[in-house]
């Protein structure tokens, strides 16, 4: 019994000790916490803002324009022999000059284009010669050099020239604004007085500088070969002395007398410059010339004239041309028998 206990015994434990170990428990991992919706924006960012508004386009800049809400017009075309003056607003008249330049009143002006160089003695001929243009001349000798002025012509044959250039004679308002500028200087170059050096007039020695013209009568000396002095403002030579030149508006008393028809834009003077102004029978030349002192050459000095030049002067002139007759013009080579800037000019060392 005692043998049959202790086999029992060892079987069992045989078969404990045989048995396959239970693995060790295993820690279940936790499920990663539910993602929060608040947390899925970093702590740092900041709500979300709405787009900003485009900045505004910048306003186009002002056009210039006139009163009348004209655009003042560029200087854009390029006019052999012209120079182009700026539209604005310019001074016409004096309240210290003559009394029928009184008062200095403000114009406004387009954009115009205005020649360099008085109208010459070739320059018309040529125009004569040609039919287009009625004679027209000097009576004294020592006047018909290719490149001095034309003298002796009617206010009709400057105006027919002009027109057969594609141009007009300027108006009183125009000239003047050429030649003082927008602030109404005296002169072409300021305010500084005419002399010999600045401008052919009658001075101490005598007309044109003290130089005698050829022939007899030599005292009344001539008109010397355009652009013998410097340029003045917007490049136009001689609009101070030399020789008189005609505009295209009638005669009046004085500006007060003239009234409207003298202010505001583009005024073109009596009757608006037509053909026929009752009460009117002088047209206008300005600038002074060689035979006169330097109280004639000065910007505002209006001098009367019948326009069929009657009695008869030796009075010349000058074109201008509105923007629209400038565009027609541009690109148009220089004829052959025009002056040209820095040509060869004997009169210039007369002084």
């Amino acid at each position: 019994m005692q043998r049959l206990a202790f086999v029992t015994s060892a079987l069992v434990l045989v078969t404990s000790c045989a048995r396959t170990p239970e693995p060790a428990p295993v820690e279940p991992t936790p499920a990663p916490p539910a993602a929060d919706p608040a947390a899925a924006t970093p702590e740092s960012a900041a709500p979300a803002e709405a787009a900003p508004e485009p900045a505004p386009e910048p306003e186009p800049p002002a056009v210039p324009s006139l009163s009348d809400g004209t655009a003042i017009a560029g200087c854009d075309a390029s006019v052999a022999n012209m120079a182009c003056v700026p539209g604005g607003s310019f001074i016409v008249g004096s309240d210290d000059g003559p009394e029928n330049a009184r008062p200095a009143h403000p114009v406004e002006l387009q954009t115009f284009y205005m020649d360099l160089f008085e109208v010459t003695y070739k320059e018309y001929k040529d125009c004569f010669k040609s039919g287009k243009c009625p004679k027209g001349g000097p009576f004294y000798m020592d006047f018909n050099r290719k490149h001095q002025p034309i003298a002796g012509v009617t206010w009709f044959g400057a105006r027919t020239y002009c027109e057969v250039m594609g141009k007009g004679l300027p108006t009183e308002a125009q000239w003047e604004a050429a030649a003082r500028g927008p602030q109404g200087e005296t002169y072409p170059w300021g305010n500084e007085p005419a002399t010999c050096a600045n401008s052919v007039i009658k001075d101490g020695r005598g007309r044109s500088c003290g130089v005698e013209k050829r022939g007899t009568e030599g005292w009344k000396g001539r008109p010397f070969i355009v652009g013998a002095r410097d340029p003045g403002r917007y490049g136009l030579y001689d609009m101070a002395g030399n020789n008189w030149e005609y505009v295209a508006d009638w005669m009046s008393t004085d500006y007060a007398t003239c009234g409207d028809a003298c202010l505001g834009v583009d005024p073109k003077g009596p009757c608006g410059g037509e053909d026929a102004c009752e009460g009117h029978g002088e047209k206008i030349v300005k600038g002074g010339s060689w035979y006169w002192t330097a109280s004639k050459a000065v910007g505002y000095y209006r001098r009367p004239q019948p326009p069929n030049n009657r009695p008869f002067h030796h009075f010349g002139f000058r074109c201008a041309a509105t923007v629209e007759q400038a565009t027609a013009l541009d690109g148009k080579p220089l004829p052959d028998n025009a002056p040209t800037q820095g040509m060869s000019n004997a009169d210039a060392k007369l002084r």
